[in-house]
């Protein structure tokens, strides 16, 4: 071994060079801690190698082999359990270590991996998932890797920082269409004819409250009017005060607003259907105009469930695919259903103009812009949606009662725009585009009276006259296998 520097030693083992330098520590003996590192084939390179590292360690930048040891894997999971997020996030950051980052660099410890390294574990995320997921997977070991930084178990992340370059891009934002009245009306009637009341009632209160799924799915007697808030099961002291002032404000009576409380919301955890906070801790009280206080007071009359909106079974409606089973043939339309295995017959239902192939969360989006169109506070605009404010403007504003009193008038006012009769359990009132005959049951009445050999498209017409040809001859085709 040749000794070439205070502290630092190099020596040649078969044909190679191998540095090796004081740390700076001592062990519990006494003796000096060394680190090494081998490869070399030139001893000045080596040398000059073991320099560095005194001059990291002397400037507290340097990262030591025990501490760049720790596996990927292993620092992932530490990582993991150091974070305190609400349980979907940590799903999603779990699914993504264990699916992605654990397997690709199983074996590999935390000083190990290079510039290189993380290009081509971004190659192979996005070459496995789709854009949007493979986005958040890079986010996460992004994080992993900057905490290993802040940790002391590697200089830099192996992340590269990707500057913009070129003139700016908009991103593409989601086409969506004004949500109007009848459209909504068209949802309820279609969500009555596939679930009953309960679905009548839900979509009316989506798109008069714009309450988040989850909190729709999770809305329970005591926090919907007419129980709350003389049903209110809180009884903790911080929020006493507020109780009392909620007393006197909301409820049933000729000087109080109708309201619901948003408290909580239904999701799924470990397997459990469980009930959390809403979004961002959002808890809130939505006033809500008379017709919809009148439908829900009905609504719950007529049924025995803890849930205002139960599901077609009667459980909780988070513990259904709500897209797939619900929304999807209410949005989209449904063909007729009169087979003797169905729960209920269900008449033919059209799509809705504005929804169809959309998701349902528009509804809560056209909440918020029948508020802005009516010109109600932005403070009490972002406060109903749930969202939080920052600045002045969230520090001096407040909802005051006629706010809210404003907020009902507007929305009463767009119900009572369809000049509808009160709607009562059992009795939903389809739209005027809805009460007409579809076209797939005028073609059957006509081939039942008249036969398949009849000028089908000339009787259709007399009652449709803007139905095309070649949507009757289509159906028709449809209609001869049926009988066939």
């Amino acid at each position: 071994m040749a000794r070439r520097a205070h502290d630092v030693y190099v020596e040649w083992r078969g044909g190679t060079c191998r540095v090796k330098w004081w740390t700076g520590e001592y062990h519990a003996n006494g003796r000096k801690r060394f680190e090494s590192e081998g490869g070399f084939t030139d001893e000045d390179e080596a040398y000059a190698h073991g320099q560095k590292q005194i001059h990291d360690i002397r400037q507290g930048t340097q990262v030591s082999n025990r501490d760049g040891s720790m596996l990927v894997g292993d620092w992932a999971d530490t990582w993991l359990a150091s974070l305190d997020l609400r349980h979907l996030s940590i799903r999603v950051y779990r699914s993504a270590i264990n699916v992605h980052i654990k397997p690709y660099f199983k074996g590999k410890t935390v000083g190990q991996l290079s510039i290189l390294d993380g290009r081509t574990f971004k190659k192979n995320v996005y070459s496995k998932v789709g854009k949007k997921y493979a986005g958040q997977i890079m986010g996460i070991f992004s994080l992993i890797m900057n905490d290993a930084v802040k940790a002391g178990l590697r200089k830099d992340s192996p992340v590269e920082k990707e500057p913009r370059r070129g003139k700016f891009e908009r991103k593409p934002r989601e086409r969506k269409k004004d949500m109007t009245v009848p459209a909504v009306h068209h949802l309820a009637s279609n969500a009555h004819q596939r679930w009953g009341d309960a679905g009548h009632v839900f979509f009316w209160t989506m798109a008069m409250t714009g309450m988040r799924p989850g909190e729709l799915f999770g809305l329970t007697r005591e926090y919907c009017y007419p129980a709350w808030p003389k049903a209110d099961p809180r009884t903790d002291e911080d929020s006493a005060e507020e109780r009392e002032e909620d007393l006197l404000r909301y409820g049933q009576g000729p000087k109080l607003m109708p309201a619901i409380r948003v408290q909580r919301q239904v999701q799924y955890e470990e397997g459990e259907l469980r009930f959390f906070p809403p979004k961002y801790d959002s808890y809130r009280t939505l006033v809500i105009p008379d017709f919809l206080a009148e439908a829900l007071d009905l609504l719950l009359a007529s049924h025995d469930s803890d849930y205002v909106f139960p599901s077609i079974e009667g459980s909780c409606l988070g513990s259904n695919n709500f897209d797939q089973e619900y929304w999807r043939p209410i949005a989209d339309g449904a063909p007729e259903n009169i087979s003797p295995w169905a729960k209920k017959p269900r008449a033919e239902t059209e799509p809705v103009p504005g929804f169809a192939g959309k998701r349902m969360y528009l509804i809560r989006h056209g909440h918020k812009a029948w508020l802005d169109e009516d010109g109600h506070s932005r403070y009490a605009v972002e406060m109903r949606m749930g969202h939080e404010m920052q600045g002045v403007e969230a520090t001096y504003s407040s909802v005051t009662a006629p706010m809210e009193q404003g907020i009902r008038k507007t929305l009463q006012a767009r119900w009572d725009g369809l000049e509808l009769p009160a709607w009562r359990p059992g009795q939903a009132t389809a739209p005027e585009y809805l009460a007409r005959p579809s076209i797939t049951s005028l073609i059957r009445v006509v081939v039942a009276e008249h036969g398949l050999d009849s000028d089908v498209l000339a009787h259709v017409q007399l009652i449709r006259p803007e139905v095309k040809p070649a949507t009757v001859a289509r159906i028709l085709t449809r209609v001869r296998k049926e009988g066939a």
